[in-house]
């Protein structure tokens, strides 16, 4: 019974990991057709390229342990998609785009370490990825603070 009870910690440690890919792999398919700045958006599909990475290991690991991952939720990716165009039509300068990605980088930093702190996390591979992921968040934050 105890190891149900860590193995549904473990499944929902690698759904937040998995939720948390999908939404900035949308916030930044919703963003980069404004980005202007051609090095902000080398960075940004740069950070598209790493965030696919996890959520690809998070989908390996998923298969590997029979765990079914689950999209997020449609009404809360549309209405990203409406916050980032409203945003973004007013001010779609390189600071802007920067701070609105910060925004959301915080946001996944935050989500993630609340995880991490809540979960009693027991197979390695997830616990790692988490890991991983949160420090790739926090490199992305800092590389993002300087087209500030």
């Amino acid at each position: 019974m105890e190891e149900k009870e860590n193995c549904k910690k473990d499944e929902e440690v690698l759904a937040e990991i998995y939720r948390n890919c999908q939404l900035a792999l949308q916030s930044i398919s919703n963003i980069l057709p404004e980005t202007k700045d051609e090095d902000l958006r080398n960075e940004i599909q740069s950070q598209h390229d790493a965030y696919e990475k996890i959520s690809s290991q998070a989908c390996v690991i998923a298969r590997d342990k029979g765990i079914e991952l689950k999209e997020p939720n449609p009404v809360k990716k549309a209405m990203m998609w409406g916050s980032i165009k409203m945003s973004t039509l007013t001010d779609a300068s390189r600071g802007h785009i920067a701070e609105m990605m910060i925004q959301g980088t915080v946001m996944g930093i935050t989500a993630l370490k609340k995880t991490a702190g809540e979960a009693d996390c027991t197979d390695e591979s997830i616990c790692s990825l988490l890991q991983e992921f949160i420090a790739l968040e926090e490199k992305f934050e800092k590389k993002l603070k300087t087209y500030l």
